[in-house]
Protein backbone atom coordinates (compact mmCIF):
# COMPACT_ATOMS: atom_id res chain seq x y z
CA UNK A 1 0.00 0.00 0.00
CA UNK A 2 1.16 3.49 -0.65
CA UNK A 3 0.36 6.77 1.04
CA UNK A 4 -2.45 7.52 -1.43
CA UNK A 5 -4.24 4.26 -0.60
CA UNK A 6 -4.34 5.06 3.12
CA UNK A 7 -6.32 8.26 3.18
CA UNK A 8 -7.75 9.29 6.53
CA UNK A 9 -11.35 8.77 5.42
CA UNK A 10 -10.80 5.26 4.04
CA UNK A 11 -8.41 3.88 6.63
CA UNK A 12 -10.06 1.57 9.14
CA UNK A 13 -10.03 2.89 12.67
CA UNK A 14 -8.09 0.61 14.99
CA UNK A 15 -8.29 1.30 18.70
CA UNK A 16 -6.04 0.01 21.44
CA UNK A 17 -9.03 -1.46 23.23
CA UNK A 18 -10.10 -3.43 20.15
CA UNK A 19 -6.58 -4.80 19.65
CA UNK A 20 -6.43 -5.83 23.30
CA UNK A 21 -9.79 -7.61 22.99
CA UNK A 22 -8.58 -9.42 19.85
CA UNK A 23 -5.41 -10.59 21.56
CA UNK A 24 -7.42 -11.80 24.55
CA UNK A 25 -9.42 -13.93 22.11
CA UNK A 26 -6.18 -15.33 20.70
CA UNK A 27 -4.94 -16.16 24.18
CA UNK A 28 -8.25 -17.77 25.11
CA UNK A 29 -8.13 -19.90 21.94
CA UNK A 30 -4.54 -20.90 22.70
CA UNK A 31 -5.60 -21.97 26.20
CA UNK A 32 -8.44 -23.99 24.70
CA UNK A 33 -5.95 -25.70 22.40
CA UNK A 34 -3.73 -26.59 25.31
CA UNK A 35 -6.64 -28.03 27.29
CA UNK A 36 -7.93 -29.95 24.28
CA UNK A 37 -4.54 -31.41 23.45
CA UNK A 38 -3.84 -32.42 27.04
CA UNK A 39 -6.78 -34.78 27.42
CA UNK A 40 -8.20 -35.35 23.97
CA UNK A 41 -7.24 -35.63 20.36
CA UNK A 42 -9.15 -35.73 17.15
CA UNK A 43 -12.04 -33.36 16.52
CA UNK A 44 -11.67 -31.14 19.61
CA UNK A 45 -8.00 -30.53 18.83
CA UNK A 46 -8.67 -29.80 15.15
CA UNK A 47 -11.48 -27.35 16.04
CA UNK A 48 -9.30 -25.51 18.56
CA UNK A 49 -6.43 -25.29 16.07
CA UNK A 50 -8.77 -23.93 13.43
CA UNK A 51 -10.08 -21.23 15.79
CA UNK A 52 -6.52 -20.26 16.79
CA UNK A 53 -5.38 -20.02 13.17
CA UNK A 54 -8.35 -17.81 12.32
CA UNK A 55 -7.78 -15.58 15.34
CA UNK A 56 -4.09 -15.21 14.54
CA UNK A 57 -4.81 -14.24 10.93
CA UNK A 58 -7.28 -11.58 12.03
CA UNK A 59 -4.91 -10.26 14.72
CA UNK A 60 -1.98 -10.09 12.28
CA UNK A 61 -4.05 -8.23 9.71
CA UNK A 62 -5.22 -5.71 12.31
CA UNK A 63 -1.68 -5.21 13.59
CA UNK A 64 -0.47 -4.56 10.03
CA UNK A 65 -3.27 -2.01 9.55
CA UNK A 66 -2.40 -0.33 12.86
CA UNK A 67 1.29 -0.26 11.92
CA UNK A 68 0.49 1.29 8.54
CA UNK A 69 -1.71 3.94 10.15
CA UNK A 70 0.98 4.76 12.70
CA UNK A 71 3.56 5.03 9.93
CA UNK A 72 1.34 7.38 7.92
CA UNK A 73 0.64 9.57 10.96
CA UNK A 74 4.34 9.71 11.80
CA UNK A 75 5.22 10.71 8.24
CA UNK A 76 2.52 13.40 8.27
CA UNK A 77 3.84 14.78 11.57
CA UNK A 78 7.39 14.82 10.21
CA UNK A 79 6.25 16.63 7.06
CA UNK A 80 4.32 19.19 9.11
CA UNK A 81 7.34 19.79 11.35
CA UNK A 82 9.63 20.14 8.35
CA UNK A 83 7.25 22.58 6.68
CA UNK A 84 6.96 24.65 9.86
CA UNK A 85 10.73 24.81 10.30
CA UNK A 86 11.18 25.90 6.67
CA UNK A 87 8.40 28.49 6.93
CA UNK A 88 9.43 29.84 10.37
CA UNK A 89 13.13 29.12 10.89
CA UNK A 90 13.67 31.66 13.67
CA UNK A 91 10.64 30.45 15.59
CA UNK A 92 12.03 26.94 15.38
CA UNK A 93 15.44 28.10 16.62
CA UNK A 94 13.77 29.93 19.52
CA UNK A 95 11.68 26.91 20.46
CA UNK A 96 14.73 24.63 20.33
CA UNK A 97 16.73 27.08 22.46
CA UNK A 98 13.91 27.27 25.00
CA UNK A 99 13.67 23.49 25.23
CA UNK A 100 17.45 23.28 25.58
CA UNK A 101 17.37 25.85 28.37
CA UNK A 102 14.67 23.96 30.28
CA UNK A 103 16.46 20.62 29.86
CA UNK A 104 19.74 22.23 30.95
CA UNK A 105 18.10 23.68 34.06
CA UNK A 106 16.55 20.34 34.95
CA UNK A 107 19.85 18.51 34.51
CA UNK A 108 21.66 21.22 36.50
CA UNK A 109 19.38 20.69 39.50
CA UNK A 110 20.62 17.15 40.05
Amino acid sequence: MNANDMSGANAPEVSKEKLIRDFKVVVADAEALLKASAGQGGEALAAARSRIEGSLKVAKAKMLDAEEQLLQKTKAAARATDDYVHDHPWHAVGIAAGIGLVVGMLIGRR
